[in-house]
């Protein structure tokens, strides 16, 4: 039977409404009890509480001691009372902030204030200052123009041709050289014809062709361009007759010259060259009309020769080798074997002195009219004083084989071999110049006199109607002895009175002359132009500098400061320079060198004479060049920049009021090293910049952060690992002062500045800081290199040592190639050689500063001054460079400079060896 819905009955028998009523209710009493029931016993326990009062509490709060009395709790009580104090403490302290803040922000304010009045006073000062320079630069333009090279001015093309001479007689540069041709500016370009453009060119000795290529090719005056050149070189000989080449007649000369395509009908502003290898030489321009051309050659007629127009040039002897300086003798000692030495051959002259017979005085022979030649009483006076005994001399006036001679001259006896033999044990070479005075200048002549400066002979010249050659530009009284052959009486009794001091200073001056103008045939036609252009008075060329190729670096953070460097203790480094790197003056003396100085320039080495201002090496340099890179060192001061009423401190010293130096560091492949000597630079005063002359064809490293102290670093980039790289006049160097340094060099700024206040008071010298000497080794009879401490000193290691820039030329350019290709192949002695030149020059000690005897920095890698082959090699240099110089240049001094700020601490045993200022 079925059931109605929802009056069902359950699986017990209860029904379903009955269920869900008893599960509402549990639900209900379930509520009941959860909730009301914890408010019921909350409520009951705290009524407990309160009536039982306070001590007998037993679910109230307690006091804190009682809780504390758990010791769990205790060390959460001692944390609570810390934090209570550090809270009071902290906020104690940001009360005290509070107030700074306030204080500090008044104080900002009060700062802002005084920055805005500053910025409008410092406003005002810029424009005072500039108000101040711009009326400096004004003034400075109107007393003292800045002087830069001349622009350079060529002639023009057209020729307006000048006005006849009288006469041929009568040439002289002002009527028959066009001026026009030649400004000042021009630069002097020189054009020569090609020997095979002309018809005599294959007559032409063929070495001295040879010669005369090669040294038109290492000219730099030289031009392609010959319309406009200022000057016409045309090589007329030495002429070499042969039966497929016969000599040309006078008159057939005289048209092929008129031929020339720019001889331009007259001839002028040629130059018709005739060098001699021969003591016979033919004077074969002596019957051909050579209009307004000059002539330059070794023999000339007094009815041939215009003086002042044409040249007596010197024999082309070593035509196309180089002379060998190991076998030309020592110039010391001073006294020779022989007193004086006379080889020649004239037939003419013996006809009397072989005769037996009483001899005229020369006071019976003036009597009559004068005597036409006085070479028989020569020779019977000569004879005599070899007769004598009195002093060793050598006469022959009889050859086993004479040399081919003019009439009326004196030939050369033998081979030149054995002539140079005789000569080499002469104190003096007797040169008796022909006994036609119509002959003034002869091939033969100065064949002897040639021979003599070479070997060192002082050549005495009997005879003042010689011309020798460039006479008019060599003042030969300083190298040669001049006597009149009327005094052939009193020659003995003139070369005896001589001292040890003034033939040490002849001889060595006719060396410098050899040297430089006769030794090689780069030297002969330098001199040569070097004469027509000082005659003109056009300047010199300038000489080369030495491109930098600079290596790109990077530069990292600002360096910094050694301390030890920056303790300069008393010593007050002056007034350090804010101001960018300043260049020495260029370019103050271009005009009136040639026109003032002509005699130093030409009758002097370079040295004190004409250093300074702006020397030209012209013509002491074979390739006929000019200084003209760095200014005076003697320039007046104007108002003065120190002296009276200034302190020590306060000014640099020296005579040029304003001046800076360049760091030259030669370095190779030790970076580490070299980055620390740069940083020590840093703050340097009257540093102009840093030159580093990379010596090792490995570059730099790439990732190598160079020190930034403030100037320029230039990284100069060489073609080879040479020391000689260290004295190269680099173009980069703008200044007149060269420290030059190692990069292990240890100099603290204040030595550094002090020696470049002494260098800038003698400024011909090298000023540095290590001291060495030479010693004369007894028992092998040579010259040693001693680095010992001693009293004396006579070179400074130019591994510190400040110098000026002229001395780099001279070692680069004009010093004989064979020093350096010694310090190449030790590679070392370049300081010596260094102050062997200077010495040479100035004839004057290095200056040693300070009390340093060695500037290594510690720590740093032995260099190859450790190596135990370094002092013989420098034993080796020592004498090498003695035989090439020709004696000691070397010279002692116990001389020392010290500041009197300095406080130097010396043994005892030295105290005695240095003089101080």
């Amino acid at each position: 039977m079925m059931q109605r819905n929802g009056g069902g009955v359950g699986p017990g028998g209860q029904p379903w409404l009955l269920r869900r009523v008893r599960l509402t209710w549990l639900s209900f009493m379930l509520f009941f009890i959860l909730v009301f029931f914890p408010l019921i016993a909350h409520y009951y326990l705290t009524t407990i509480d309160e009536a039982g009062g306070p001590d007998k509490r037993i679910f109230g709060p307690r006091p804190g001691s009682e809780l504390c009395e758990a010791k769990h709790v205790q060390d959460l009580c001692r944390i609570r009372e810390s934090v209570s104090e550090e809270l009071l403490q902290l906020e104690a302290k940001r009360q005290e902030l509070n107030g700074e803040i306030s204080r500090l922000n008044l104080r900002i304010e009060a700062c802002k204030r005084s920055i805005d009045s500053a910025k409008q006073d410092l406003l005002q000062l810029k424009n005072v200052i500039s108000q101040t320079e711009h009326s400096y630069k004004e003034l400075m333009a109107q007393n003292q123009p800045k002087l830069s090279l001349p622009v350079r001015l060529l002639p023009d093309k057209d020729d307006p041709g000048l006005p006849p001479p009288k006469s041929a007689r009568a040439c002289r540069l002002r009527s028959c050289f066009d001026y026009a041709r030649c400004p000042l500016t021009s630069g002097f370009p020189v054009y020569v014809y090609d020997t095979a453009s002309y018809p005599w060119g294959e007559s032409l000795d063929p070495l001295v062709k040879q010669a005369f290529a090669t040294s038109v090719k290492s000219s730099i005056y030289m031009t392609n361009n010959p319309s406009i050149a200022c000057l016409y070189v045309v090589l007329v000989g030495e002429l070499q007759e042969t039966p497929s080449s016969p000599l040309p007649a006078p008159s057939e000369l005289e048209k092929q010259l008129k031929a020339l395509p720019y001889w331009r009908s007259d001839g002028h502003n040629h130059l018709l060259v005739h060098l001699s290898r021969m003591s016979m030489t033919q004077n074969f321009l002596y019957n051909v009309s050579t209009g307004r051309a000059a002539v330059a050659q070794s023999t000339f007629l007094e009815q041939q020769y215009r003086e002042g127009f044409d040249l007596v040039v010197s024999p082309l002897v070593h035509a196309l080798s180089e002379p060998n300086f190991l076998e030309v003798p020592p110039q010391v000692p001073v006294k020779r074997k022989y007193l004086f030495t006379f080889q020649g051959e004239k037939v003419e002259s013996l006809r009397s002195s072989l005769q037996e017979g009483p001899h005229q005085s020369f006071e019976e022979e003036m009597e009559g009219d004068a005597p036409a030649d006085y070479d028989d009483r020569i020779i019977g006076t000569l004879k005599a004083v070899q007769d004598s005994h009195l002093d060793q001399v050598l006469v022959e006036f009889t050859c086993k084989t004479p040399r081919p001679s003019l009439p009326t001259e004196w030939a050369l006896c033998g081979e030149r071999e054995e002539r140079l033999e005789v000569l080499k044990a002469s104190t003096f070479a007797l040169v008796i110049s022909p006994g036609d005075c119509q002959l003034v200048a002869s091939a033969g002549s100065s064949m002897r006199l040639f021979e003599a400066l070479e070997v060192g002979a002082i050549p005495v010249v009997l005879g003042d109607h010689a011309r020798l050659p460039y006479h008019e530009l060599i003042r030969w009284s300083e190298a040669a002895i001049m006597v009149p052959k009327p005094r052939i009486t009193e020659l003995h009794f003139l070369l005896r009175s001589l001292s040890d001091n003034d033939l040490l200073a002849m001889r060595r001056q006719g060396r410098f002359l050899w040297e430089t103008y006769f030794s090689t045939s780069e030297n002969v036609l330098g001199t040569i132009l070097a004469s027509v252009r000082t005659s003109i008075q056009v300047p010199a060329a300038p000489i080369r500098e030495e491109p930098a190729q600079e290596i790109p670096h990077k530069a990292g953070k600002m360096a910094g400061t050694d301390a030890n460097l920056a303790d300069n203790g008393d010593l007050d480094l002056g007034p350090v320079e804010t101001e960018p790197p300043y260049a020495s003056p260029r370019f103050l003396r271009n005009f009136t060198y040639t026109s003032a100085n002509t005699y130093q320039t030409w009758n002097r080495a370079p040295g004190p004479f004409h250093l300074f201002p702006h020397t030209p090496l012209d013509p002491v340099l074979p390739s006929e060049a000019k200084f003209l890179g760095s200014g005076t060192g003697f320039r007046p001061i104007g108002g003065g920049a120190g002296g009276s009423g200034k302190e020590f401190q306060a000014a640099l010293g020296g005579n040029v009021p304003r001046e800076q130096f360049t760091v030259v560091m030669l370095t190779y492949e030790r970076e580490e090293v070299l980055m620390n000597s740069l940083e020590r630079l840093n703050g340097l005063p009257y540093l102009n910049k840093v030159v580093v002359v990379w010596n090792s064809p490995k570059p730099p490293s790439d990732d190598l952060l160079w020190p930034d102290i403030g100037l320029p670093i230039v990284v100069v980039r060489t073609e080879k690992n040479s020391l000689n790289n260290r004295f190269l006049p680099w173009d980069a160097v703008e200044t007149e002062a060269i420290l030059s340094i190692d990069d292990d060099a240890h100099l603290r700024h204040d030595e550094i500045m002090f020696g470049f206040r002494v260098w800038r008071e003698a400024r011909d010298r090298i000023v540095g800081f290590p001291g060495r000497f030479h010693a004369w080794d007894v028992n092998h009879q040579s010259w040693l290199y001693n680095s010992n401490y001693s009293c004396e000193l006579s070179m400074v290691l130019t591994g510190a040592a400040f110098f000026h820039k002229y001395y780099a030329y001279l070692y680069s350019y004009v010093m004989p190639q064979a020093i350096r290709d010694m310090v190449d192949e030790y590679i070392n002695c370049e300081d010596i050689a260094m102050n062997f030149l200077v010495s040479h020059i100035t004839r004057k000690p290095p200056i040693k500063v300070t009390s340093r005897w060695t500037f290594r920095c510690p720590g740093c890698p032995q260099a190859l001054s450790h190596d135990d082959s370094h002092f013989h090699e420098r034993h080796k240099c020592i004498n090498f460079f003695v035989k090439v110089y020709g004696y000691m240049p070397l010279l002692y001094t116990q001389f020392r400079v010290d500041s009197v700020l300095f406080k130097t601490r010396l043994p005892h045993d030295k105290t005695k060896c240095f003089k101080f200022i």
